[in-house]
């Protein structure tokens, strides 16, 4: 397995065993938009979340470049962003392939 492999292999790991943990993504995104929403006074979308956190992991890496955990954990988010929209999208909010 090549280090890239095992990043994305991480990654993977990590965001089942949240999954596990916490449930479908979607509803923690959707409480955290509305909390910021109310925050900033401007609306957010649960998707636009987790992009907003992998930009904090980007950011992070620019202090630290060697910290793996920068680099897997803006992939998660990126990819819950996605997994998160496709939810917005489904009017049960459903994961469609599971945990």
């Amino acid at each position: 397995m090549t280090k890239t492999e095992k990043l994305f292999d991480e990654v993977i790991k990590t965001i089942h065993a949240r999954g596990e943990s916490y449930g479908h993504p979607y509803y923690n995104h959707k409480r955290i938009a509305e909390l910021w929403s109310a925050y900033t006074g401007y609306p957010l979308q649960p998707n636009q979340v987790a992009m907003c956190m992998a930009l904090v992991k980007i950011s992070r890496s620019a202090e630290d470049s060697e910290n793996v955990d920068n680099y897997t954990d803006a992939l998660g988010y990126i990819a819950i962003s996605k997994t998160v929209h496709e939810a917005m999208q489904d009017e049960l909010g459903r994961w469609d392939d599971g945990i």
